[in-house]
């Protein structure tokens, strides 16, 4: 398979099958902070196409303030339970509204909730705070549909290199990295 996102899109679904995961789409993305370090947090995978993979978060977060700085990214991916390591580096783009929109109806109310409370990355008061402040949104928005909040939207990483693993036991790993010359990928099989 010579195109990395055919090939992810079929790891992904391989991924999927049968998962013992609880966040059955977790990606560590990393980002680049304002004193040159990288800081990696895991965050949902929404989709994947041609453009890029894309997760959503609040713009104004730490990581949205990275991309703003650096839109250098990646994404490292372990998916111990069928044996598949990715990495995914890039440039993270912000999607569209409508893109955000669309992404924004498929989480649930819990999730548009606490998302609509809270400042994501800012500081706490108090743990107190964390329920007080949930039930007052909670209270406000009742049987109402939940805005998407503004600052509330999403990234695409269009990729530059992609790194597949397929881990074995006699770690000797398979390793495909695909990167992206021009307007072609070009694959390159690395040492274990």
């Amino acid at each position: 398979m010579d195109n990395p996102i055919t090939k992810f899109e079929s790891w992904w679904q391989d991924a999927l099958v049968d998962s013992p995961l609880q966040q059955k789409s977790a990606v560590c993305v990393s980002t680049i902070d304002e004193n040159g370090f990288p800081v990696g947090r895991f965050v949902d995978l929404k989709s994947v196409s041609e453009s890029g993979f894309v997760f959503c978060t609040y713009f104004d977060s730490a990581k949205g303030k990275h991309i703003t700085r650096d839109s250098k990214t990646s994404i490292t991916i372990w998916w111990d339970h069928v044996g598949y390591q990715i990495r995914v580096i890039g440039s993270a783009q912000v999607i569209t509204a409508a893109e955000a929109d669309y992404f924004w109806q498929t989480r649930s109310r819990s999730a548009q909730l606490t998302t609509t409370a809270f400042d994501q990355s800012e500081p706490l008061h108090s743990e107190h705070e964390l329920a007080t402040r949930l039930q007052e949104v909670s209270a406000k928005l009742a049987d109402q549909p939940i805005p998407r909040p503004g600052n509330w939207g999403g990234y695409c990483i269009k990729p530059v290199s992609i790194e597949f693993l397929t881990f074995r036991e006699s770690r000797l790993h398979l390793r495909e990295l695909f990167e992206c010359k021009g307007n072609a990928w070009v694959k390159q099989l690395l040492q274990p």
